[in-house]
């Protein structure tokens, strides 16, 4: 883990100088495109090169994993259901699926952790599976060490992967039942809060849930605090394989300068374990989408990133990071070909 913090470099500071410079010759009134040049700025940057490459082969990569604190019905869907999601999701019937083959961009649902038998699901999507769902973060880890080791360097693999196979933007996302209480765990352990100020609705649950998943969040808090200073200690503890994964792939991605759009909490909070490990590495990123979560809120102004899109979309599965994908192509056009 220590190594990340000196693999992890920043993006080119002189090319962006180089990108938002160009702009004052090619747009008027001057600053006239806003924040969508501040966009391409950044893609300049993480591209290395003053003029944007136009956005080409986008992957919208989705982690799966069921979760233990599912069993304390804090999530509207049922204990174990994630494999109806991923199912749903390879179908191309949801939402997430329909905006990636719309914007172009290839689905690959990896499962970490699904709660079912790995036949129910297909070979490619079940080869780097660690376990059948998680612990129960109240009362036990989530993982053992091992398993949170090996989830985490197959996020690193896959970073290498999607960079090797000459990926040029990742949107990231999440397909789980119970995370979005794993995620108000983390966030909440790793900004100092409590339990009700991270506390979401996450998949629409009432007030009755809304009160159980609280008293989850607040007990997996403290499991979570005696080992806040060792982050796959972290992910063990209170984590799964999917936010272990995710978190490895998040750093390596920022190793191999592959830029990621986050999606929602579940994504935000593996981003800010990342970032205690790298602080560099939120430079190689970007949110896609506010949902209204307010552990997402909460984590993402502690990483400084605001979210490219504001329209209160919760669905999950990457639909947030989607939907922010034709404003960062329109930023890479804009650069690559109003001067030519």
């Amino acid at each position: 883990m220590d190594e990340f913090a000196a693999l992890v470099e920043r993006p080119d500071a002189g090319v962006r100088r180089d990108s938002q410079e160009r702009w004052a010759g090619l747009v008027r009134p001057a600053g006239g495109l806003g924040k969508v040049a501040e966009l391409a700025d950044w893609l300049a940057a993480v591209q290395g090169q003053a003029v944007a490459r136009p956005i080409t082969r986008p992957r919208l990569l989705v982690f799966a994993g069921d979760h233990g604190v599912a069993a304390l019905d804090v999530s509207a869907n049922p204990a174990g259901g994630t494999a109806a999601l991923v199912r749903a999701a390879l179908e191309g019937g949801t939402p997430a699926a329909v905006l990636a083959r719309e914007y172009g961009a290839q689905l690959r649902v990896v499962d970490m952790g699904v709660d079912c038998d790995p036949g129910e699901l297909p070979a490619d999507v079940t080869a780097h599976r660690v376990r059948r769902g998680s612990g129960r973060l109240d009362v036990e880890d989530a993982l053992t060490p091992e398993e949170a080791e090996k989830a985490f360097r197959t996020g690193m693999a896959l970073a290498d992967e999607e960079a090797d196979s000459g990926t040029d933007l990742v949107l990231l996302g999440d397909l789980s039942v119970g995370g979005t209480t794993v995620a108000g765990v983390l966030i909440a352990a790793l900004c100092g809060t409590d339990a009700s100020v991270v506390t979401g609705r996450g998949s629409g649950i009432d007030d009755l849930a809304w009160m159980r998943k609280c008293a989850a969040i607040r007990d997996g808090l403290r499991r979570a605090r005696p080992v806040l200073g060792d982050q796959l200690a972290l992910l063990a503890a209170v984590g799964g394989a999917d936010f272990a994964a995710t978190t490895g792939f998040l750093l390596q991605a920022a190793v191999r300068k592959l830029p990621v759009v986050l999606d929602g909490v579940v994504s935000a909070a593996c981003a800010l374990v990342a970032q205690r490990v790298a602080f560099r590495a939120p430079d190689w990123w970007a949110a896609g989408s506010a949902g209204g979560e307010p552990g997402q809120a909460k984590a993402l102004d502690r990483i400084s990133l605001e979210p490219l899109v504001d329209r209160g979309v919760r669905v999950g599965g990457g639909t947030g990071a989607l939907l922010a994908l034709p404003l960062l192509q329109g930023a890479a056009r804009l650069s690559a070909e109003l001067a030519l």
